[in-house]
């Protein structure tokens, strides 16, 4: 049975407050020490954090206001300069195939096993971000380092445990804009990233040392080498504080956001005794040219189905990494692919598993040293593909001579805005949000894995198509009564497909005002997850 947090008099004598529910377990976690670890990081760290998130909204400006985005004058000679990061540890030397996934039990054992070569637990946007979402996913981790974890599905009697052979484990915390509410040092919430980091880093340290591995992360989000930075001093003063060695902890950037991927050499260089690797965050990147560019006409994007890795910015983007990656002596990792097996079709089945290969052929050929995958079925197909055009361990030592421009960087993807297109952003969506809204971070839609990043994309196409008052391949012009009308229809007929009864209990009605305010709203939301987080339990 849930109980109210047990803080001790010293621990609020230090400022330190739990605001959520303590179920069997969780004190096993949310120790004194623990706590006193991540407040520590709260203390020394979150100012800078909300100085380089008030900086976002500065830089928002300038680019609202016309500003092109470019390569950094102030930064000329790292870019220059020869250097190289550090080598990465020997389990992450592989990393041809990762899959990717939240952090509930179940899904920690079966991602280990999955037979790819790492397993990235998603603490951010694959992770509904409750409460009870973030601690346990602690304790799996943390049993799952210890080899102290199983599971049995209670709706089939179904046991998991964990292979001899599991994949090396790299978390991902939440990004710096993210809030941990339960958590408050002298009364303002820590930071999600800083709490997930903290916690995980304390309290496993040890066993993966022992276990010839060590902490490793996915950092997300990043907009620029200033809060690159700002992970490097975290992580400096954690090692520190916990008597590790430089270099113990091993990170590698999500390059998601489309003023990072100016500033690739920079993130490397500033982060260069930890980070092994940069990653193609496809799905946030797409939301991220389109937040930024929000204001620009001129820079609309088409239906997300028509903005693939095949467009020319985001070829430019992919190529991009790589070249700088391998230049200074890193990982360039590609990314997700969204495609999920789809069961009683097999020529839907079929589809799929050729979209999977089709996209990791084309990562090998172009030169990632590895990739991603969203389920276990789809592992053994990636692997393949980069099997037949990899056959060592990496590809860290080939450079293409590919230089790109400021211009080829941001040109728009050519296509066309179509209804169906519009109606299946509200309809995906809609749906996401309701599983989000009841715990559930990934969630499969219509064949697809989808997380956060999906409702993201869906949302700021939409406000920027009403915005800019869009036309249609038929002529129409996207406006807040067709808007209204699609978002009616749409609605009807989720009503429809799940009944009466589904419909109340998956907070549909909840899901689509969350929405709807942020399509309708006269300014753009940084992140539709900061307005609907207080709604989390």
């Amino acid at each position: 049975m849930n109980q109210h947090a047990p803080i001790t008099d010293d621990l609020k004598s230090k400022g330190i407050e739990v605001h959520g529910d303590f179920a069997p377990g969780y004190e096993t976690i949310l120790t004194g020490e623990a706590l006193e670890f991540v407040a520590d990081l709260h203390r020394r760290f979150d100012g800078a954090r909300q100085r380089l998130l008030a900086a976002r909204q500065t830089r928002q400006a300038s680019l609202d206001g016309g500003e092109d985005l470019d390569f950094r004058t102030d930064t000329a000679e790292i870019r220059k300069a020869d250097w190289k990061v550090r080598p990465a540890p020997q389990d992450l030397q592989d990393r041809r195939v990762e899959i990717t996934g939240p952090v509930d039990r179940k899904m920690v054992i079966n991602a280990l096993n999955s037979g790819a070569r790492c397993f990235m637990a998603d603490f951010e946007d694959a992770s509904s971000p409750t409460w009870a979402n973030m601690v346990e996913g602690q304790i799996n981790l943390r049993d799952a380092n210890a080899r102290q974890i199983d599971f049995t599905d209670e709706t089939n009697g179904k046991s998991y445990s964990l292979n001899d052979r599991i994949a090396t484990l790299i978390v991902r915390p939440r990004g710096w804009h993210l809030p941990e509410a339960h958590l408050k040092v002298n009364g303002a919430p820590v930071s999600g990233g800083l709490f997930d980091f903290g916690l995980y880093l304390f309290h496993n340290h040890q066993t993966l040392k022992a276990n010839d591995t060590g902490p490793y992360y996915y950092l997300p989000k990043l907009e620029s080498m200033e809060e690159a930075r700002l992970w490097a001093l975290v992580i400096g003063h954690a090692e520190k504080a916990l008597g590790l060695e430089t270099g113990t902890v091993r990170v590698t950037v999500l390059i998601e956001t489309i003023t990072a991927a100016f500033e690739l050499d920079e993130i490397l260089y500033v982060l260069r005794d930890w980070i092994v690797g940069l990653n193609c965050g496809r799905w946030d990147y797409i939301f991220s040219y389109i937040k930024r560019f929000k204001a620009r006409a001129d820079k609309v994007l088409p239906d997300r189905a028509m903005v693939t890795m095949t467009a020319p910015f985001m070829r430019a983007y992919s190529l991009r990494v790589i070249e700088v990656c391998h230049r200074r002596g890193a990982h360039a990792m590609g990314g997700m692919s969204a495609f999920i097996p789809v069961k009683n079709d097999e020529a839907a089945n079929a589809r799929a598993f050729e979209q999977v290969k089709a996209d990791k052929e084309r990562e090998a050929e172009d030169g990632h040293d590895g990739t991603w995958v969203a389920h276990p079925a789809l592992v053994a197909a990636a692997e393949e593909a980069f099997d037949a055009r990899m056959p060592g361990p990496n590809q860290l030592d080939r450079l293409n001579g590919y230089e790109t421009s400021a211009a080829e960087l941001t040109r728009p993807a050519p296509g066309a805005v179509t209804e169906d297109g519009a109606r299946g952003n509200i309809d995906v969506a809609i749906r996401y949000l309701s599983a989000w809204l009841s715990g559930r971070g990934a969630a499969p839609i219509h064949n697809l894995m989808e997380d956060a990043a999906t409702a993201e994309i869906s949302r700021a196409q939409l406000w920027q198509w009403r915005v800019h008052k869009v036309r249609l391949e038929d002529g129409r012009v996207i406006d807040t009564p067709l808007l209204e009308d699609w978002f009616a229809s749409v609605l009807s007929e989720l009503r429809e497909e799940l009944g009466e009864e589904t419909y109340a209990s998956a907070r549909i009605e909840e899901a689509a005002a969350i929405f709807k305010d942020l399509v309708f709203s006269d300014t753009f939301e940084e992140f539709l997850t900061l307005p609907a987080y207080p709604r989390l339990n």
